[in-house]
């Protein structure tokens, strides 16, 4: 982040004279780094090729993870792949098993570069054949929305994101799927090329991530088509087929990719709300996505549902969850709660916008989205930062979070006597 903010001081990184006052370089590059995408000046007319280039290094560094990218570089510089590096790469990519490591950072490397690769050449060839770009023009602009995608980032080289394009399949329906591959997380792709068609040996997170995934993704798809259906300022005039790729496109997005093909800032307020949750909720643990994660939020619908039924632990796919696991979930919850609380407080009492918009902000800062109802480069100094820290913690709150409280699990050796208050 620090790098970054520098870089885009230069004057060279500015399209105008003179370089970005520094709470625009320093909330663009926090909000690259997060792989969030909120932006608080255009990127395409703002940024030289130079600033837009030193936006994409940052969000692909930060969609690799620092450890992860670090470890990858010693690598390539032929350092051995000591416990240190093992331990980082399993903080960093939750919990695997530490002699999959090194094979999982081959992971992140070969997916990274075969699917941002193959992306790249589909928009390209698009942009140059039917648009009428010149091949710099749409191998660059193919490149920045790849790698963008992949990384969940939600920055583009078009001011008005992805709307020039909400009648082209050939534009959206690559980047949904960039989009969905990441935010599975990189643990699930292994479990996938392993054992792609064995659904009853995966493990238990690639069970309620891939589930998850699908289920959201119907789900926000439908709540779309039903919610957005007749809205003439979003699809209503168009067609069959156009309305359900938007309203597809519009249900991966607010998992954490940011882009947009309809205008936000007209959604009705029952669309928001589902993409409140949407946002909130995120996609897998231990990839680019953000949020609290799935198997953070169907953990928690477990242990409601075992708590109804008068059960002792919550179970899912014919497992028991242990109890320090629960806990680790239900702080996850409540304090990314507590925090947008606070922050969607804040910005209410220094900014004159509405609820509805500034806590659409501040979800998808948390959530590191970068979707917005357009009130980003409205917000005042304070407000700003706000978002900075928002983004910053999104980005690494809950792994920080979910990591400290696995290793700081350490049994007491005394209990205080039991006394029980009342509850509801």
């Amino acid at each position: 982040m620090a790098l970054g903010t520098l870089l885009l001081l230069l004057p060279i990184a500015r399209a105008e004279e003179g370089g970005a006052p520094f709470m625009t370089a320093l909330f663009t590059a926090t909000s690259a780094v997060a792989v969030t995408g909120l932006i608080v000046v255009d990127t395409p007319t703002y940024w030289t090729g130079f600033g837009q280039g030193v936006i994409l290094f940052l969000f692909q560094i930060g969609g690799f993870g620092i450890m992860t990218a670090a470890t990858l570089l010693g690598l390539v510089a032929g350092r051995t792949f000591g416990l240190k590096d093992r331990m980082a790469t399993q903080i960093e990519r939750s919990r695997l098993d530490i002699g999959d490591a090194k094979s999982v950072l081959k992971l992140v490397l070969a997916i990274t570069l075969v699917v941002e690769a193959i992306v790249t050449a589909i928009l390209t060839l698009r942009l140059r054949l039917a648009y009428d770009y010149d091949w710099g023009s749409a191998l660059w602009n193919g490149l920045f929305q790849a790698v963008s995608a992949f990384n969940n980032a939600g920055f583009s080289t078009y001011s008005d994101s992805l709307m020039g394009f909400q009648s082209d399949a050939i534009i959206l329906a690559p980047i949904m799927i960039a989009v969905i591959i990441t935010a599975l997380g990189f643990p699930v792709m292994q479990e996938l090329r392993e054992r792609p068609f064995e659904f009853e040996r995966w493990t238990l997170h690639s069970k309620i991530t891939v589930t998850g995934t699908v289920v959201l993704l119907l789900a926000g798809w439908l709540g779309m088509m039903a919610a957005e259906w007749t809205n003439p300022e979003t699809l209503g005039p168009m067609q069959l087929g156009e309305k359900a790729l938007n309203a597809a496109f519009h249900s991966v997005m607010p998992r954490t990719a940011g882009f947009n093909s309809l205008d936000v800032g007209s959604f009705r307020d029952e669309t928001l709300m589902g993409n409140y949750l949407l946002m909130f909720i995120g996609g897998g643990s231990a990839g680019t996505a953000g949020g609290i994660k799935i198997t953070t939020f169907v953990l928690i619908l477990a242990i409601v549902v075992s708590e109804v039924r008068g059960q002792r632990d919550a179970v899912l796919f014919g497992r028991r969850v242990h109890q320090d696991v629960e806990r680790q979930a239900l702080s996850v919850v409540v304090l990314a709660l507590l925090l947008i609380a606070v922050a969607t407080s804040i910005l209410l009492a220094i900014t004159p916008h509405s609820l509805r918009d500034i806590l659409f902000e501040t979800v998808s800062a948390f959530s590191t989205v970068g979707l917005s109802t357009g009130i980003t480069g409205e917000l005042p100094v304070l407000g700003q930062l706000v978002i900075i820290v928002l983004m910053f913690v999104g980005r690494v709150g809950t792994i920080t979070v979910a990591t400290a409280l696995a290793l700081g699990a350490a049994r007491r050796p005394y209990r205080y006597p039991e006394e029980n208050p009342i509850v509801g």
